[in-house]
């Protein structure tokens, strides 16, 4: 087995909760948005409206070879968008956007995140999920694996930057090159970025200018890891171990970051999906402070999309499935991280499934991007009466966020990762269809 990139369906982001970590709570959530194909980022605008990503099905242009090298090709299309909902209603207000996926439609890699600055204005994140060597040579001028800047009311957009040729150019983390940028943040006059087959943070000037890493994330050693039965299917079976073949004590798993949220102490905070085999409990929250070194900030996670601070200086967390995600059980959780570092699980499963993406909205209620590897069956959830029960203590490593402070102004982050999340990732999931 060599340990390449994964493409799991959009981020096909398997989330796993910690052992110890039980439902516990009260909320209910309502679905404001149905219908959505490969769900991606959502965030509010001034105007008070809610807008989420469609990475789309991809289509019938030219297709590269997915991150592994192994499985189905991801074939190029124009079918992904932006949809706006206002008032219980959806209309896609950006279309034609850049999108690649399986022949299904799933693993697809298109808008991935949305972002409005303080004047109103909007950022699209394109994701990719393949080696960008072969972008440009197979697919032509796309989006792919850019931000863009749109304009809604003329349907048009312009490139503001290229995380996925500064990846092929520079590689920064020194490892097999990949690219697909998932999540990103507005910080005053940077756009700061997650990309999950780079393994890096990115930072770029609004205006283009300045495109550099911010840092890399370390590979994980796993000791005795668990991977899927050898008759698993996968697009990528070289990531499953044979019939009778020996498996290591000690693997090296990439880490896969998958969204960023900025702290009400200044410091970007990074969700872990990780690599394959997705070990339960093996996903970590980074600190990444103004030096631009990196810490674990909290651990014992699996598969984490997605990351927002609340006004209050709560951090939420959002996971894809509760297990493994080729275990073939995909409820997922919103988990809450209070500043005193307890946590809570906001819910658990009963309809939270394969979820992609959070924010938070200005009624104080959390607003989750649903079956989110699912083409024409992902939703917006709005999840409400949240009267959560503290978890057991717990020995799984979070750290207080007492220090951080409460007095911040609230900017919103995404969701997730994604396409397929490929790069790190290296294994395929098979999700059901809807």
């Amino acid at each position: 087995m060599k340990q390449k990139q994964l493409t799991i369906t959009f981020l096909t982001f398997c989330v796993a909760a910690f052992s110890g970590m039980k439902a516990a709570s009260a909320a209910s959530f309502s679905v404001i948005a149905d219908g959505l194909y490969n769900a991606g980022g959502l965030s509010f605008s001034p105007d008070g409206n809610l807008y989420v990503t469609e990475a789309g099905i991809g289509g019938s242009g030219g297709c590269v070879p997915p991150a592994s090298g192994q499985g189905d090709s991801l074939c190029y299309g124009t079918s992904g968008a932006v949809t706006k909902i206002e008032n219980g209603k959806t209309e896609r207000i950006l279309t034609g956007l850049s999108s690649i996926a399986l022949p299904d439609g799933t693993g697809a890699g298109g808008p991935r995140d949305i972002q409005f600055d303080a004047t109103g204005k909007p950022y699209v994140l394109i994701g990719y999920g393949a080696n960008p060597a072969f972008r440009d040579r197979n697919l032509g001028y796309t989006d792919l694996g850019k931000i863009i800047a749109p304009d809604f009311k003329t349907n048009s957009w312009t490139s503001v930057a290229d995380f996925a040729n500064y990846e092929l150019a520079n590689n920064p983390d020194g490892g097999d090159v990949g690219s697909n940028p998932l999540g990103f943040v507005i910080d005053g006059n940077k756009l700061v970025a997650v990309d999950a087959g780079a393994n890096d943070l990115l930072s770029v000037n609004t205006g283009g200018s300045n495109l550099q890493a911010v840092t890399t994330f370390p590979e994980d050693i796993l000791t005795n890891p668990v991977f899927p039965p050898s008759d698993t299917p996968s697009n990528e079976p070289a990531q499953v171990p044979s019939q009778g073949e020996e498996v290591r004590s000690q693997f090296a798993t990439q880490p896969v970051p998958s969204g960023v949220a900025k702290g009400p102490d200044g410091a970007y905070y990074i969700s872990q999906f990780t690599g394959f085999p997705f070990p339960e409990g093996g996903a970590k929250i980074y600190r990444v402070g103004a030096d631009g070194k990196s810490s674990v900030f909290a651990d014992g996670f699996t598969q984490l999309t997605d990351l927002q601070f609340d006004p209050a200086g709560n951090l939420y967390a959002l996971q894809y499935a509760n297990q493994s995600a080729w275990k073939g059980n995909f409820d997922g959780s919103v988990i809450k991280i209070a500043p005193d570092g307890t946590r809570t699980t906001l819910l658990s499963g009963n309809g939270l499934e394969s979820p992609s993406a959070l924010t938070i909205g200005a009624d104080g209620a959390v607003y989750v991007t649903n079956r989110g590897d699912r083409p024409g069956s992902g939703q917006v959830l709005r999840i409400e009466n949240i009267k959560s029960v503290p978890e057991p203590d717990s020995n799984l490593g979070v750290l207080a966020i007492a220090a951080l402070g409460v007095a911040w102004l609230h900017k919103k982050r995404k969701l997730p990762k994604p396409y397929l999340i490929t790069s790190p990732r290296n294994f395929s999931i098979v999700t059901p269809d809807s």
